[in-house]
């Protein structure tokens, strides 16, 4: 028998392959960049920079605590798809890695993963240390292009 995408067991694993390829070939990362406020500072590197994003600040405070909801504004002369990947720890032990590199370009089709939620199943509270990369694709490798290193209140 002759699957063709007319029938639902083709399309269910034509949606399965997608959804395999996307998450292992194309990189994702979180949302909608409304208008936030910011928080943190800014740093650049090799030809990026990043600046912290505050999309939900839960306490008001305009600064990244456990529990906000962050992004970035991402600019950079190297790429014209640069990347994010961010990453957490407590005394020095991971405790929030994103599971993606995150476009941050207008074609990104993905645009909700460009906000991340600063918790995790292993940080459930407290205080951290975070560090957002802002990398591309050489075509053979991944580059960092710069980083932001922020401190997350409890």
């Amino acid at each position: 028998m002759q699957l063709t995408s007319k029938t639902p067991a083709a399309r269910i694993a034509l949606v399965a392959a997608f959804l395999v390829v996307a998450l292992v070939l194309v990189p994702a990362g979180l949302a909608g960049k409304g208008g936030g406020k910011s928080g943190g500072g800014t740093t650049s590197g090799g030809g990026g920079s990043l600046s912290l994003f505050m999309v939900t600040d839960v306490n008001g405070d305009r600064l990244p605590n456990w529990g906000d909801t962050v992004s970035f504004h991402v600019s950079t002369t190297v790429t014209s798809y640069p990347y994010v990947t961010l990453g957490c720890t407590q005394g020095g032990v991971s405790v929030y890695q994103s599971s993606y590199l995150v476009g941050f370009f207008p074609s990104y089709p993905w645009p909700w993963l460009q906000n991340f939620l600063l918790s995790s199943q292993t940080w459930t509270g407290g205080a951290a240390n975070c560090t957002a990369t802002l990398e591309y694709n050489t075509g053979s490798k991944w580059a960092a292009i710069g980083s932001l290193n922020f401190d997350v209140a409890p």
